[in-house]
């Protein structure tokens, strides 16, 4: 049906999508997305992508956030997971663990939970064991 190429190109195109979530926006469910996603409203359930995720100062989010690289301001209740660096912002709220290969926090930012640092990188089992969430949250990795 579709030659390399116009594969090759989807998939790029998909990978380089950005995803918003508007202010006065409210999601209860999961989001899952292979390119990056904005949130400026408010979510309730996980957040995940394999790029990366920014939270705006108006958002609010009650669970966990899943992805490679993610810049908080707003607020978040739940556990945040980065596989490369994760950016705290000097209005973010963050209540719960932290899980990150690097961690830059800006003055002002609060931050209230454990924090791991170090390589992410897990298999898909250990994954979910070692982060204590269900195994079928890490499915689509």
């Amino acid at each position: 049906m579709f030659n390399k190429a116009e594969e090759k190109k989807s998939v790029v195109e998909m990978v380089n999508s950005s995803n918003v979530i508007a202010k006065e926006t409210q999601i209860k469910g999961d989001i899952e997305a292979q390119g990056n996603i904005r949130v400026e409203g408010a979510v309730e359930g996980v957040v995940k992508s394999k790029s990366k995720i920014v939270i705006g100062e108006s958002a609010f989010i009650k669970g966990n956030l899943y992805s490679a690289e993610a810049e908080i301001s707003g607020k978040i209740e739940g556990q945040v997971t980065c596989t490369e660096i994760l950016y705290l912002k000097k209005s973010a709220l963050v209540t719960g663990d932290i899980i990150t290969k690097k961690l830059v926090v800006e003055n002002g930012a609060t931050f209230n939970g454990k924090c791991q640092m170090g390589s992410v990188e897990l298999s898909k089992t250990r994954k979910a064991e070692k982060l204590n969430v269900p195994e079928k949250e890490f499915a689509a990795d």
